[in-house]
């Protein structure tokens, strides 16, 4: 029984869609979806499936962070049979050269985190993204003239630094951008064998400065949502 989604066996999708915000899922469900209806509002962690181009997707929420995302990863891959995870999230880039707005496809997350020091007693994991789906959003964003950059990402338990020059550390050893979940993602379902992707949109720029509204955080971002809808 799922603790944290009110949902029955078969209401979920194998592919499930996860921003960080719950209405941005709803968004996402009511923008792009046939049919979509909301399968659970626990803690206003709002999920719904629907249908695109004739197949079931679902959406859901994750929550800020690693620990509260893990909670979402694991009750969809264990008690829903869940066999694909894209996240479609926000990011601040690090680099001058990746504007707000620009799409990043996260090859791998590094993390202050300890979640995987926990499991491997303090040995370095790198946690990577599913092959098959990186190739196919390269492909389909090169078919369709997306610009995206693609590489490291830093996914952060802090959203707000102690020390603001903090990111240049990270930048200088090439990490594109920072979020918050993709290494918790991508290290849980390596551990079950599912297929993982991050899509990230860039909202603002720790470099510049430039920040996107909240509204258009949760209400705009349509091309990291197409691509991720479109190679499943």
């Amino acid at each position: 029984m799922s603790l944290h989604i009110d949902a029955k066996k078969n209401e979920i999708a194998e592919t499930v869609l996860m921003p960080g915000d719950p209405l941005r899922a709803k968004w996402i469900a009511e923008t792009f979806l046939k049919d979509p209806y909301c399968y659970s509002n626990i803690r206003g962690m709002l999920g719904y499936t629907g249908e695109y181009q004739n197949q079931r997707i679902s959406v859901q929420g994750s929550g800020m962070g690693i620990p509260s995302a893990m909670i979402y990863y694991h009750e969809l891959i264990e008690d829903f049979n869940v066999k694909r995870i894209i996240r479609v999230g926000t990011a601040g880039s690090y680099q001058e050269d990746i504007k707000v707005r620009d799409i990043v496809l996260a090859v791998s997350a590094s993390t202050n985190s300890g979640i995987n020091n926990a499991i491997f007693n303090d040995v370095s994991y790198a946690p990577t993204a599913n092959f098959n789906l990186l190739m196919k959003a390269a492909l389909y964003a090169q078919e369709n003239n997306i610009p995206v950059r693609a590489g490291n990402v830093l996914s952060s338990d802090q959203y707000y630094e102690e020390d603001p020059e903090a990111f240049k550390k990270w930048a200088k050893y090439g990490v594109l951008c920072v979020e918050m979940e993709a290494a918790g993602l991508y290290t849980i379902a390596a551990k079950h064998g599912i297929e993982a992707l991050t899509i990230l949109t860039i909202s603002d720029s720790l470099v510049t400065g430039e920040k996107c509204s909240f509204e258009e955080r949760e209400r705009t971002f349509k091309e990291m949502v197409q691509i991720a809808l479109d190679i499943c």
